[in-house]
């Protein structure tokens, strides 16, 4: 704009200079040809820049109307095109924030709808059992015991629906902070196989472990990383095939740890693949061991969280069948 203003005035000045020296109603013709000429030649030079902020000013009244997709077109290299890129920067910025709400809303809505239906299936199971024991509507003592377990059963898998939901609202928060400590993560898993495997015996499944030969000090929060290697044990457990063995290896890297879980089971699409890690998402029911009691779908997510936080990443790699979860976390050899 100083330029404009400057060159109107030098234009105004050299046909000022070329006028002859007169009188127009007692003014200098000079003085006039000067005024007219800077007029005209301001408005000429700043037809462009006029045009240009009536562009911004339509832009804002587009972007302010409610689409934050709309883009002022960016054509010049002054402070107009600088303002343009300011206001494209701040309706893209605006734009990003409205739909991260959006997907904030949607996940809670999504939380609130599974949570529902997770809860209410046990929970109908439930009160239908002890309407029934209410009722004394049993033929035998066999049927009455039947009864009680069966009810007893569905409110443990409750317990386990709330245990899961409650862990992964405490991860998500903000202000969850990861409680480290150094331990022997060698000696941590092979005390977790041990825990675990009466169990995997009762389902007709073994465990081949492949640990490290010495231990493996790392920094970690004991409780969470126990509860993500948790997750995935009884992940395998659950969708092995019966009678199937579960491979359990520790691996150190030169920056980083590794520790696999694989298994064989039931084949799944890559869709299915994709989406293993989200919360609530169930591959298929019936792939499940129905002696294991399911979960909300919240496991694998949970220990993706968990990993996270700690810095690294979970993952799995499937083929024909075979299934394996991996979680890698970040190490320094410094013991």
């Amino acid at each position: 704009m100083i330029w404009t203003f400057l060159a109107s005035f030098f234009t105004g000045s050299l046909v000022s200079i070329s006028i002859p020296v007169g009188l127009l109603f007692d003014i200098p013709i000079s003085m006039i040809a000067f005024i007219g000429t800077f007029a005209i030649s301001f408005v000429l030079y700043t037809r462009h820049t006029m045009k240009y902020m009536q562009k911004l000013s339509e832009g804002l009244t587009v972007i302010s109307g409610g689409n934050l997709q709309y883009r002022i077109p960016v054509i010049r290299q002054d402070e107009l095109g600088t303002v343009a890129e300011h206001i494209n920067a701040m309706a893209e910025k605006l734009e990003t924030l409205i739909e991260k709400e959006r997907q904030v809303e949607k996940s809670k809505m999504e939380l609130i709808t599974g949570v529902s239906h997770d809860l209410r299936t046990p929970l109908t199971s439930i009160i239908g059992y002890l309407e029934l024991l209410k009722e004394k509507s049993y033929r035998d003592e066999a049927e009455y015991e039947r009864f009680i377990g069966n009810t007893h059963n569905k409110a443990q898998q409750l317990k386990t629906l709330i245990d899961e939901l409650f862990e992964y609202t405490r991860l998500t928060q903000s202000d969850n902070k990861l409680e480290l400590q150094t331990i022997d993560l060698r000696e941590m898993l092979n005390q977790m196989l041990v825990e675990i495997e009466p169990l995997a015996k009762e389902n007709e499944i073994s465990f081949d472990a492949r640990l490290t030969e010495r231990s493996l000090f790392l920094e970690v929060d004991p409780e969470q990383i126990r509860r993500a290697i948790d997750n995935l044990l009884m992940n395998a457990l659950k969708f092995s095939l019966k009678p199937g063995i579960i491979r359990v290896s520790l691996a150190v890297r030169s920056d980083h740890v590794t520790i696999s879980i694989e298994n064989e089971g039931a084949l799944i699409t890559k869709e299915q693949e994709e989406h293993l890690f989200d919360r609530f998402y169930k591959a298929d029911d019936s792939r499940t061991n129905m002696n294991l009691e399911g979960g909300a779908g919240l496991g694998l997510s949970i220990t993706r969280s968990i990993v996270e936080m700690h810095g690294g990443q979970a993952y799995l790699k499937h083929k024909g069948g075979r299934f394996l979860f991996a979680i890698e976390l970040p190490y320094e050899a410094t013991i």
